[in-house]
């Protein structure tokens, strides 16, 4: 009976590895496209905002690392590779909690910390053409205008727009100004809009992090039940 049911165990751990990897790969991914998406808006970030991410890149790639104890452990029924991968999945879902509740903290301060960078960048807008740049490339890509609104802008460019909260003009052959009547205006302000995408980014980090480690978690006690078979068996012998 104890011989079945460490069988059975350690073929039920060989499958969790392989859902290891595919979690590795899917943490890994998210980690990626987020960082990588941050790194658009690090202007208007702190670092606290790419520590999530990286974070869930280093676990993912490290459980690659701990499927092979696990592999090997389990087929062999070796106790301390077993044990090993143990202890190392334990560690890895501490730091995928960490991620996760990270990634949920992150939402209450977005909006905070947004506000502060995107008022402060505003006001190089007229003397920096990298910030000008920046704040072009926002609005343009986030069809939005200011910080809080577009009268934000007002008393930065002494009651002027730029063009960049304005959608192109097709078919337009003379000078072309950019103010709030006209229908290619960019209404919704930037704050709303680039707070929207970093939050949206923070929820999935939290729920990647957080799901992903209690799905490990259940390897971690079968591969617990196989390290107790296994002593048991050789102590019995």
């Amino acid at each position: 009976m104890l011989v079945y049911s460490s069988t059975r165990i350690r073929y039920i751990l060989f499958i969790f590895n392989l859902i290891f990897v595919v979690t590795g790969i899917t943490l890994l991914a998210v980690g990626l496209v987020i960082e990588n998406e941050y790194k658009e808006y690090a202007t208007f970030l702190d670092h606290r905002f790419f520590s999530a991410p990286s974070l869930l890149v280093v676990v993912g790639t490290i459980i690659f690392f701990i499927a092979f104890f696990g592999c090997c452990g389990a087929i062999r029924e070796n106790h301390c590779m077993v044990m090993t991968f143990s202890a190392l999945m334990g560690t890895v879902f501490v730091m995928e909690l960490i991620a996760g509740i990270t990634g949920y903290a992150l939402c209450e301060d977005t909006i905070d910390v947004l506000r502060g960078t995107l008022n402060s960048t505003m006001m190089e807008y007229p003397h920096d053409k990298g910030y000008a740049k920046i704040w072009d490339e926002l609005q343009s890509s986030l069809q939005c205008c200011g910080s809080d609104n577009y009268s934000s802008w007002y008393r930065v460019l002494n009651n002027s727009l730029p063009m960049s909260c304005c959608g192109p003009e097709y078919g337009a052959i003379h000078s072309v100004t950019c103010n709030h009547t006209l229908p290619n205006f960019y209404n919704a302000p930037c704050l709303d809009s680039l707070g929207s995408v970093i939050k949206e980014h923070a929820v999935t980090i939290g729920a990647s992090g957080i799901s992903i480690a209690f799905v490990q978690l259940l390897g971690v006690v079968f591969a617990c039940r196989l390290a107790r078979s296994i002593h048991v068996q050789y102590e019995s012998v």
